[in-house]
């Protein structure tokens, strides 16, 4: 199991392989379908995003409300293909990576790779074991939209995978292509 603290450098990104098992501390951005809408809305527009992206991960999360003595209430990830239609260019503006759950489009991943990043998968179910990793939560705009605001977390050992490396190796593809191969 590797420990990585958060915001990751570039050499930190190129060690990763595809498969690792991989656990983070430090701060990462959160955020899902609506707030990504927002954001890819104003650099269509040539606008100044209302929070820095450069060399940040972004958790594609609505968690729970909190529990006493937690950050966060149970915050599993949500699926991250409702993001690819703007993650090429979040990424193109600098985002280190992402973090969700399931398969990326090809553009996405030509994107990561472009722009050596990274896409870590969580355990879907795993809610309330992922929330205690999460230390403390920053509302950091879009208000509004209530659980799917942008936000920073905190988080110490937070559980992932890397899905897809900055070479373009894919857990989704590769673990198809070996399952198709040991069935012949």
């Amino acid at each position: 199991m590797k420990r990585l603290n958060l915001p990751l450098t570039e050499a930190d990104v190129l060690d990763l392989k595809a498969g690792e098992s991989v656990l983070l501390s430090g701060t990462m951005l959160t955020g899902r379908d609506a707030a990504h809408k927002r954001l890819y809305e104003l650099i269509e527009r040539g606008e100044e995003l209302p929070v820095d992206i450069k060399g940040e991960l972004i958790y594609y999360v609505g968690p729970a409300p909190a529990k006493p003595g937690y950050a966060v209430g149970p915050a599993g990830p949500t699926s991250s293909y409702r993001m690819d239609k703007y993650a090429q260019a979040l990424m193109d503006l600098g985002l280190r990576g992402m973090i969700g759950k399931g398969a990326r489009s090809q553009e996405v991943i030509d994107s990561i790779i472009r722009n050596k990043g990274v896409y870590f998968a969580c355990i879907g179910g795993a809610a309330a074991l992922i929330a205690k990793s999460i230390k403390r939560e920053e509302l950091l705009c879009y208000e509004d939209l209530g659980t799917e605001a942008v936000r920073r977390y905190t988080v110490e050992d937070f559980p992932c995978i890397v899905a897809i490396d900055c070479r373009g190796n894919n857990v989704y593809e590769d673990g198809v292509k070996r399952y198709s191969e040991e069935r012949g």
